[in-house]
């Protein structure tokens, strides 16, 4: 593979690392703003309170989900062959997994429970509650990027290279530097033995075939 056909992958693997980091971090960013606001009232309707909740609170594993992304992000990197597919699936599961939990996570007895966690006004009167609509966005889109990256991980990681193939000759510059190697020896060879025929008294010059016709 020459240097000009090889750009082409370790741009794609560039690219793909690049998109798969900017989604772990938008999920990761997203998981730590608010999502959701319960207030609190008695019956006549004085309010007693609020409790706000971001998204770890209301989707617990979409920030742990988000930095494995970024690890097997990395792993992919340095992996090959079969292990970088398996690490690619990784990838894709760990965007699924917040970009599914983002509806669960905003039913109203999760986000009414999840509150209960954090106050003891839970115990009031009446409740209502509202969501943010961009941060949940946000993670699903972050997710689907890591999903994307993930299938495009399984898909083509064979065709990307290794770390290691940074410093790898080209495809067959090692075939053809060994010839040259053989090359030079068997010259150094012949060099040898001519020198070990003058030693020896007999004229190198002279015609292996029986001599010089005269």
């Amino acid at each position: 593979m020459t240097p000009a056909t090889n750009a082409a992958p370790r741009r794609e693997l560039a690219a793909w690392a690049v998109a798969c980091a900017l989604g772990a971090g938008l999920v990761l960013l997203a998981a730590g703003r608010e999502w959701a606001v319960v207030r609190y009232g008695d019956s006549g309707g004085a309010a007693l309170g609020e409790v706000a909740l971001t998204g770890g609170e209301l989707v617990a594993y979409a920030g742990p989900a988000a930095l494995a992304a970024l690890a097997a992000v990395v792993a992919v990197l340095a992996a090959r062959g079969v292990w970088r597919r398996l690490i690619g699936a990784v990838v894709a599961l760990c965007g699924a997994a917040p970009a599914i939990g983002v509806a669960a996570g905003l039913r109203q007895d999760a986000v009414l429970e999840a509150a209960a966690r954090h106050s003891a006004l839970s115990a009031a009167a009446t409740a209502t509650w509202e969501t943010a609509a961009a941060w949940p966005a946000a993670t699903v889109a972050g997710g689907i990027v890591l999903v994307a990256g993930g299938i495009v991980a399984v898909a083509r990681a064979a065709r990307w290279p290794g770390m290691s193939q940074r410093y790898e000759r080209p495809d067959g510059t090692a075939a053809r530097t060994g010839g040259a190697d053989r090359a030079r020896e068997r010259g150094r060879d012949r060099e040898r033995e001519l020198w070990d025929a003058i030693d020896s008294g007999a004229d190198p010059t002279a015609d292996s075939g029986g001599g010089h016709a005269r």
